[in-house]
C-alpha cells in the first residue's frame, strides 16, 4: 500500500510541477499587463518622478517581464515569493501566517459537511419510498440553494446579534494567548493543555464552519443515496440477502464501501471549491485567513502578494486531490493492482 501511494505521489508530481510552472507564467504575465500601478499606492502625493522610479527599481518593476519572472522564479524555488508592496514584508511570511487559519476553517468545514452528507445520505436511503424521503430531499435542495455567504449572514444575524449565543468575530478572544506552534489553534491549545482556549476557539469556529458545511453536505447526500441505490441492486448484494445476512450488515460491510467511491470524487471537487470560496465567509466573520489577505492584496494592487496567494490556492487544491486519490486506493483494491 505504501509503495502504491509513493507511486501515485510520483505520478502526481510529474503532472503538478509542469502545471504549476505554466500557471505561474500565465499569472505573472496577466498581472503585469493589467493597467495597474502598485507603486502608485506607495508614494505620497508630493513624490517626485525620481522617487517613483527609485521605488519601481527597488521592487524590480523597471525590468522586462521575462527578467522579472526569472528573478521571481529563482526566489520562489528557494521559498521566497518576493516582497509585498503594501505590507513591505515577505509574501511568504504573510501567507504562512494566514494559511493555517483558512486551513483550519476549511478542514473543519469539510469534516462537518462530509459527516452531515454521509449521515443524510444514509438516512435518505433508509427512508426510501416514504414521505420523509421527499421531505429530506426538499430540505437538501433548500440547503444547497443558499450560498455560503448567505448562510454566514443568517448565522450572524440570528445567533450572533438577535440571540447572541456564539461569537462571530475572529478566531479567538483577544484576552486568550495561544502558542502558535502549528498555527492551527485547535491543535495548539490542546498541545498547550489550554482547554479553556480550546473551547473558545471551537465556539468561534461553529458559525463559519456551519456556513461552509451546510451548502457542502446536500450534494454528498444525493450522490451517496444514488450510489447506494445502484450498488444495492448489484448481484452480490442480492446473494447476500438470500443468504440471510441482515440489511444493516449488508449496508455497512458490502454496499457502503463501493458506494463511497463516487462520493469521494464529489468531496474532492467540492473541497477545492470550498477552499477557494472562503473569501466572503472570512470577510463576514473577520477571519484572519487567506481570503482576508487576498482582499487586502487586491485593494492595494499588491501584485507579488496576489500571485503568491493564487499559487498557494493551487497547491492546496492539488494536495486535497491527492488525498482523495489516496482514499480511493484505500477503498478500492482494484486500483492498487491496476
Amino acid at each position: 500500500m505504501i509503495w502504491v501511494l509513493l507511486g501515485l505521489l510520483w505520478r502526481r508530481l510529474l503532472v503538478v510541477l509542469p502545471l504549476l510552472f505554466v500557471v505561474s507564467i500565465v499569472l505573472f504575465i496577466v498581472l503585469r499587463v493589467l493597467p495597474t500601478d502598485p507603486i502608485a499606492m506607495l508614494v505620497p502625493p508630493n513624490a517626485t518622478k525620481e522617487d517613483v522610479e527609485e521605488l519601481r527599481a527597488a521592487y524590480g518593476f523597471d525590468k522586462p517581464i521575462p527578467v522579472q519572472y526569472e528573478i521571481w522564479l529563482g526566489g520562489a524555488l528557494r521559498g521566497d515569493l518576493g516582497l509585498s508592496t503594501s505590507a513591505r514584508t515577505s509574501v511568504t511570511g504573510l501567507i504562512a501566517s494566514a494559511l493555517p487559519a483558512t486551513l483550519e476553517l476549511v478542514l473543519c468545514g469539510i469534516a462537518l459537511g462530509t459527516l452531515l452528507g454521509v449521515g443524510g445520505g444514509l438516512v435518505m436511503y433508509a427512508l426510501r419510498g416514504r414521505f420523509a424521503e421527499s421531505a429530506a430531499d426538499v430540505g437538501s435542495t433548500v440547503m444547497m440553494s443558499l450560498p455560503e455567504f448567505l448562510w454566514a449572514l443568517l448565522f450572524v444575524l440570528c445567533l450572533g446579534v438577535w440571540v447572541p449565543m456564539l461569537p462571530f468575530i475572529g478566531r479567538i478572544d483577544s484576552s486568550i494567548r495561544v502558542p502558535t506552534t502549528t498555527g492551527l489553534y485547535l491543535i495548539d491549545t490542546l498541545a498547550a493543555g489550554n482547554f479553556h482556549g480550546f473551547l473558545n476557539v471551537l465556539s468561534h469556529l461553529v458559525l463559519p464552519v456551519a456556513a461552509l458545511a451546510l451548502p457542502f453536505a446536500p450534494g454528498i447526500m444525493r450522490v451517496l443515496r444514488s450510489s447506494l441505490f445502484d450498488v444495492g441492486n448489484e448481484e452480490y448484494v442480492r446473494l447476500a440477502r438470500l443468504r440471510g445476512i441482515g440489511e444493516r450488515r449488508i449496508l455497512l460491510h458490502h454496499v457502503m464501501r463501493n458506494a463511497l467511491l463516487p462520493t469521494l470524487s464529489l468531496i474532492g471537487v467540492q473541497a477545492g471549491f470550498m477552499f477557494g470560496g472562503t473569501l466572503l465567509v472570512e470577510i463576514i466573520f473577520s477571519w484572519p485567513g487567506m481570503g482576508s489577505l487576498m482582499v487586502t492584496a487586491v485593494r492595494n494592487q499588491d501584485l507579488p502578494l496576489i500571485q503568491g496567494i493564487v499559487l498557494t490556492y493551487c497547491i492546496v487544491v492539488l494536495v486535497l486531490n491527492f488525498a482523495i486519490d489516496a482514499s480511493y486506493l484505500a477503498l478500492n483494491p482494484k486500483l492498487r493492482t491496476a
